[in-house]
């Protein structure tokens, strides 16, 4: 009995890039139609970042049908269209484990392959990680290329405007190709541009170019006449004037899913020296028409019907919301009630949960690009004028702005709060995306407040102790579940500093900070030990630890945060000041970077979950005098 016939012929003789060179360029079209259904197919059974992996497809295979991969580079920036690179370059079997526990990563990973030439999962690293790669290369006289993709949206950071400015300066030889998704294909991005590309690429115009200014920089006069004559003739027609007067020469915009013309330009762009930029116009989620409707959604998504589009894991609770959702109420209700409220986010506005409040507060909405530098700054600007901003950030993005945290805002003492979306455990996204630092790179700048809601109602409450707080103000919460509760509390604070005692029991004192409380409850009923909501980590509540520390022998410290400079750290610390002898243990995320997995198995590999928690708390009851 014959076996079905696969839907991908071409694309099943591809193990790595050197069978991809053995088939026909006539024949790449067609694999670019097979790779984008796989790419589909594949990611709705595991969910995944799908979008700009389909605007890339023909980007992708152009590179590595001429580029000699792995010994030249390639270089993702962000990484979220590097699917269809991982499917091309012996990933494709593992497709199926993609994001999972021991299974593909979801961004570019050197660890994982030879093709994977820079670890990413943060924008706009590219351009300097690529120019890094094209010195190294010219220190060692290796003859490589050097090529790095950044999109339209990596390119608003400085980091990369940083980085061209110093590719521009140089003469070594890079390649950076903007991927240019946000915008539809300008009518510069037809025949005429498509004839000039080919001409400023080709080898006459770049020889005749050469030539010339070999002569006319003899004449300095003569020769700053012809650079401008040059650059405004194709300022004319092409948005790249900026570009050159960084010192690339500039190609484009053509269109990245016309694969024949993108090959010629390559071809041509490989024999092409010193710093060059080629400016494609691609779609998001092309060839799928929900993703092509909505980029947004699939971006990142979870499982999918691909029919309909609708997600098929899991199903709506109507019990439950994400922590973000429950900000966004807040958020939304809160900016009713205060004028002065204005909300800023670095490029999230919907995973922070902000379209609500975008569309209902246009003027008070400033989405600042991916610029968390320019966030944290702009809003002390803001703060030092009157206005409440609240800065609504990842744990992993705010790293990015810690110059700006200190300088521009902890300094001065500015009334700034900080929502932290995404603190800890990310699960799927791993390494790249951990929120585990942020209590231990705040806690050491003075006059901020950080605060760990343990539920729904202690974000609400905390969200207004900082909202009202007159100084820099931090509300960390996790990628997780909350209660939904019957109103948004708007008005109710908290004390700086008061935490709640929910249980009073003998010996051990569970000391929570952050959503642990389900946990914690089972660990104190079972074995008979005080429980304590922390609520914060900067100012402790100093009279509850007095108080905890008269009848307890043990502290037990539990926070989604790195134990070093962590929560339980800074109980730890404040015990030894005391000079009290009370044991402390900490139980927080070790001395290494996070498993990629759901939070459940991360939590797990940390010893983090009930079993493991209660084997310490049993240990520490054992070895405890009666």
């Amino acid at each position: 009995m014959n076996s079905p016939e696969s839907p991908y012929p071409l694309l099943d003789q591809i193990n790595d890039p050197d069978d991809l060179r053995l088939l026909d360029a006539s024949q790449l079209p067609e694999l670019a139609a097979q790779l984008r259904n796989y790419l589909i197919h594949s990611v709705s059974q595991t969910g995944g970042h799908l979008s700009s992996g389909l605007g890339a497809i023909e980007l992708t295979i152009a590179l590595h049908y001429l580029f000699d991969t792995p010994d030249d580079r390639l270089v993702w920036d962000v990484g979220h269209q590097c699917y269809p690179h991982k499917i091309l370059t012996g990933r494709k079997h593992l497709m199926p484990t993609l994001r999972q526990k021991d299974g593909l990563s979801g961004f570019p990973k050197v660890t994982e392959s030879e093709y994977d030439h820079f670890g990413v999962g943060h924008s706009s690293t590219s351009i300097g990680a690529a120019l890094g790669m094209a010195i190294a290369a010219q220190a060692q006289q290796i003859n490589r290329q050097i090529v790095a993709i950044i999109g339209d949206g990596g390119m608003s950071a400085g980091m990369a405007f940083e980085a061209l400015n110093h590719a521009g300066s140089l003469d070594n030889n890079l390649l950076v190709i903007l991927n240019d998704n946000e915008m539809s294909i300008s009518p510069n991005v037809g025949a005429m541009s498509k004839y000039l590309s080919r001409i400023w690429s080709g080898s006459f115009y770049s020889h005749m170019r050469a030539g010339s200014k070999r002569v006319l920089s003899q004449i300095p006069s003569a020769w700053e006449i012809a650079k401008r004559a040059e650059e405004h003739i194709k300022g004319m027609v092409v948005p790249g004037t900026l570009f050159e007067e960084l010192g690339f020469s500039y190609y484009g915009p053509v269109d990245g899913h016309d694969l024949p013309n993108l090959m010629r330009l390559l071809s041509n762009l490989k024999k092409i020296e010193g710093p060059r930029l080629l400016h494609i116009v691609t779609r998001k989620g092309k060839g799928y028409p929900p993703a092509e409707g909505d980029s947004c959604k699939y971006h990142g998504t979870g499982p999918f019907d691909i029919e309909s589009g609708q997600p098929v894991a899991g199903g709506s609770n109507t019990e439950s919301q994400s922590y973000t959702q429950a900000f966004s109420s807040w958020i939304e209700q809160k900016a009713r009630q205060h004028p002065e409220l204005h909300a800023i986010t670095p490029a999230m506005r919907e995973g922070s949960g902000l379209v609500g409040f975008s569309e209902q507060f246009a003027k008070r909405f400033h989405d600042v690009g991916i610029a968390e530098q320019h966030a944290v700054t702009l809003a002390a600007g803001m703060a030092i004028d009157g206005l409440k901003p609240v800065v609504a950030i990842y744990s992993t993005f705010l790293q990015r702005a810690y110059d700006q945290l200190i300088h521009d805002v902890a300094i001065q003492k500015l009334d700034v709060l900080f929502a932290v979306d995404r603190a800890g455990s990310v699960g799927a996204d791993g390494a790249t995306h951990c929120g585990n630092f942020d209590i231990s790179y705040c806690r050491c700048i003075p006059g901020m407040v950080i605060m760990t809601p343990a539920d729904t109602e202690d974000l609400f409450s905390l969200l207004n102790t900082g909202y009202d707080y007159e100084g820099p103000a931090l509300v960390r919460y996790p990628r997780d579940q909350c209660a939904i509760t019957p109103s948004i509390n708007t008005q109710q604070s908290v004390e700086i500093g008061q935490s709640e005692l929910l249980r009073s029991g003998r010996q051990i004192a569970i000391l929570v900070f952050g959503p642990f409380l389900d946990i914690a409850n089972q660990l104190a009923e079972e074995y008979n030990c005080s429980l304590v909501n922390m609520r914060f980590v900067k100012p402790l509540d100093e009279s509850r630890l007095k108080a905890l520390a008269k009848n307890h022998c043990h502290f037990f410290c539990i926070e989604d945060n790195s134990i070093a400079g962590g929560a339980g750290s800074a109980v730890s610390e404040w015990l030894h000041a005391q000079q009290l002898g009370i044991g402390c243990h900490i139980n927080g995320l070790d001395d290494r970077f996070p498993i990629q997995g759901n939070r459940t198995e991360v939590f797990a590999n940390y010893e983090l979950d009930l079993s493991h928690l209660g084997q310490k708390i049993a240990k520490l009851l054992e070895d405890t005098p009666k």
